[in-house]
């Protein structure tokens, strides 16, 4: 069992991430952990992993966690068995073997005697066995390097288990291999994902945010309906106040009208019976007092309603504060944009594909790519935008305007500050303000205008580039994107595919994720 109480964390440079934070996760429970990006998330897996301390709180935890981190980058160095911290017991077991009696290799391998077992039956599980487990971690791929420490659980075999991100880098084969894991696993697993068919693994979702966790008693599609729900009352809300507002208004202008009638009629009187001076002064003079009493109660109230209004709707979802106003593309639907025949590319003298390639592509299809790692994705992209050059087959393109989105969004200028790279964009010559409003439509405030695109976090890269495909004139005709939900928090996930989803042009998806290529309605798949 696993309870935190009272855990806060602050910045080295004293900014509060988090406080308070309550949480109880029982034996054999499977938890999702959820939150926007910058809420604090991997910091607090970091803290029951033991390797970040609170500022505050307390933590107690019945077993030594297990963690399988989102970058591996400080691993590099390491070979895989010493990544996995089983090297000494490995080396301890081998020179036992060997025919050494030193009584510090049996205190290493601590009777530990399946060890070498286990390594063998993990790493065949995970689709490892051609790795050596001398080999060194720089060595790699990012989804090997996942697949190395989700092997270290049947390893180690911890009765708590830590998961940050750990479909990110997977194909859909390795993918499989983690929800079958996860589905058969008795260890309980704390995981932080933005793949939602995982999340519905998970029997409890906790929501982190500025306020604290919230749990969530099912999985992530509960977790849905339950939000809907709030969402719903929060949008009825935000609309009775909007209308106690313009109440509030026509009522203080009411009001205001009939007193200055009132004032007017008054005056008149006073005129007409010769009222001495000094004495009609006086009476304008409470006139005005207490028509600016009456103006001070109604701005007031009007005050109270306006401040519970803002905040009613800073409550709300981003992505119901967002408006996209994509442009059509100017090619109608069904005209051949991409004809490959008998297409193949060689890399020293080997054919990428077993058999060349034949397929169409025609304005307005949604087609994902799809192919394990290492199958030729990337070169297939580059090809269909003519980057390179082919080797094998013959292949026509339509003139047209397509724009490619990578993973990394390195489409944007990490030199540049928001608001520059907006206007590098802008090549259909917008007005300053109208730029401004573009920005403030992707959420991107005054406060944000000066931001380094260096500080953007993937989802506001995406928002960016997201914001850049509005700025131009006309929308792309073709929008190619690789592995886009990878950065991304589910909300952001959530914000591209709506967006995705208004876009009338041609889609070319390389996405694991397939719930998101479910969502964004792709019609049809090539796959290598």
């Amino acid at each position: 069992m696993l309870i935190l109480q009272n855990i806060s964390y602050t910045h080295p440079n004293k900014d509060l991430l988090f406080s308070n934070i309550n949480l109880t996760v029982n034996n054999h429970e499977k938890t999702a952990l959820i939150g926007n990006n910058g809420a604090g998330k991997s910091t607090l897996l970091k803290i029951i992993a033991k390797e970040l301390q609170p500022s505050n709180g307390q933590i107690s935890v019945e077993a030594e966690p297990y963690f399988v981190p989102q970058v591996f980058g400080q691993f590099n160095h390491l070979t895989i068995a010493e990544a996995l911290k089983i090297d000494k017991k490995l080396n301890a077991l081998k020179k036992i073997l060997d025919g050494s009696t030193n009584e510090e290799n049996f205190n290493l391998l601590n009777d530990d005697w399946a060890i070498e077992e286990r390594c063998n039956d993990a790493l065949q599980y995970w689709q490892l066995t051609d790795l050596d487990l001398s080999l060194k971690m720089e060595a790699l791929s990012g989804g090997q390097k996942t697949k190395v420490f989700l092997a270290g659980i049947s390893i180690h075999q911890p009765e708590l288990v830590l998961l940050d991100e750990p479909s990110n880098h997977l194909d859909i084969a390795s993918r499989q291999l983690l929800y079958d894991f996860i589905q058969s696993t008795k260890s309980s697993l704390i995981a932080i994902s933005h793949d939602r068919k995982l999340l519905n693994l998970l029997n409890t979702v906790c929501e982190l945010s500025e306020h604290g966790i919230k749990v969530y008693g099912g999985n992530y599609d509960f977790y849905k309906e339950q939000m809907q729900i709030e969402n719903n009352a929060l949008s009825q809300e935000i609309q009775s106040k909007e209308k106690a507002l313009r109440k509030a208004k026509e009522k203080e202008r009411g009001t205001l009208e009939r007193q200055q009638r009132l004032d007017n009629r008054g005056k008149g009187k006073q005129e007409k019976a010769g009222v001495a001076r000094i004495m009609m002064n006086t009476l304008r003079n409470n006139a005005e007092n207490s028509t600016s009493k009456l103006k001070s109660v109604h701005a007031e109230k009007i005050g109270g309603i306006s401040q519970n209004l803002q905040e009613l709707r800073s409550s709300l979802p981003d992505i119901d504060k967002m408006k996209f106003g994509f442009d059509n593309s100017a090619l109608h639907k069904g005209k051949v944009l991409v004809t490959a025949t008998n297409i193949n590319f060689s890399y020293n003298t080997q054919p990428l594909w077993k058999d060349n390639l034949n397929f169409q592509i025609t304005s307005g299809e949604r087609i994902a790519l799809k192919g394990q790692n290492g199958s030729g994705k990337a070169t297939l992209i580059k090809l269909i935008l003519g980057e390179i050059e082919l080797q094998t087959g013959t292949i026509y393109r339509a003139d047209n305007k397509a724009v490619y989105i990578d993973q990394d969004y390195s489409l944007l200028d990490n030199k540049l500050k928001v608001y520059e790279q907006a206007q590098q964009f802008n090549v259909s010559a917008l007005q300053e303000h109208e730029i401004k409003i573009r920005l403030n439509r992707f959420l991107f405030t005054k406060d944000d205008w000066d931001k380094s695109c260096s500080a953007l976090s993937g989802g506001e890269r995406m928002r960016l580039l997201l914001c850049y495909l509005t700025i131009n004139s006309k929308s792309p005709d073709i929008i190619i994107f690789d592995e886009p939900t990878n950065n991304l928090d589910i909300q952001n996930v959530e914000i591209l595919t709506t967006a995705i989803n208004e876009y009338q042009g041609t889609l070319i998806v390389v996405s694991h994720d397939e719930t998101f290529l479910e969502q964004i309605n792709i019609e049809r798949t090539i796959e290598l």
